[in-house]
């Protein structure tokens, strides 16, 4: 049993990925920013704490994350505003990076996406603040001591899952949030992972064999 928080714990892939580790035992708490959102939180298994990450320094994440064996962050502005894009993707990950460091939690698992950070998206496309947040979040946790894994997903799709990925693709396709959070809820306890950047499609490969 591991004691992990989740960042950004009211997403889609979250609280997916709140049952999967509740069900293998692990304690789950899972930070979000809505108190409306508690309820969804504590039905996946996961405990709710009420924190807005955009506006918290260190010294406050550090005390979030303290005590924890392991950081997921899935957390996201949500695009359509690029300032709060890089408030949330990029400035408010950084954080809390350093905060892990600081409160010596060493296991640190980023749900990023494919293409970070070697992006190529053109000035002026709505999609440059979210890739450009992205890029430098992913450089700054690779750059740490931290225990990090970078997970990059393809585009995201709602089925079910499979519970098998590719992660030899070289290109972007589509994999189901079910299958994201699998991976993750995999890779966290896995130090075959650890200073590992994943990028992966729906595929064919069982995950836990993919990831090995």
């Amino acid at each position: 049993m591991a004691r992990i928080v989740i960042i950004g714990g009211h997403g889609n892939i979250a609280l997916k990925l709140e049952r999967l580790l509740a069900d293998r035992g692990d304690e789950v708490d899972a930070v979000i920013r809505n108190p409306d959102h508690a309820a969804d939180v504590a039905a996946a298994g996961a405990r709710p704490v009420v924190a807005d990450i955009e506006r918290l320094d260190v010294h406050d994440l550090a005390e979030i994350l303290h005590g924890h064996d392991a950081v997921i962050w899935s957390a996201g502005a949500g695009g359509g505003d690029p300032a709060r894009t890089y408030a949330v993707d990029r400035d408010a990950a950084i954080r809390s990076m350093v905060a892990a460091e600081s409160a010596g939690v060493a296991r640190y698992v980023m749900v990023s996406y494919f293409g970070s950070p070697d992006h190529t998206v053109p000035e002026g496309n709505t999609f440059r603040a979210y890739a450009e947040a992205k890029a430098a979040a992913d450089e700054h946790l690779a750059s740490t001591a931290l225990d990090w894994t970078i997970l990059g997903p393809s585009t995201l799709t709602d089925g079910e899952g499979t519970g098998r990925i590719d992660v030899e693709a070289s290109s972007s396709g589509t994999v189901d949030r079910a299958d994201v959070a699998a991976v993750a809820a995999e890779a966290v306890h896995r130090d075959s992972t650890v200073r590992r950047t994943i990028r992966f499609n729906a595929g064919g490969t069982p995950i836990a064999e993919a990831l090995g």
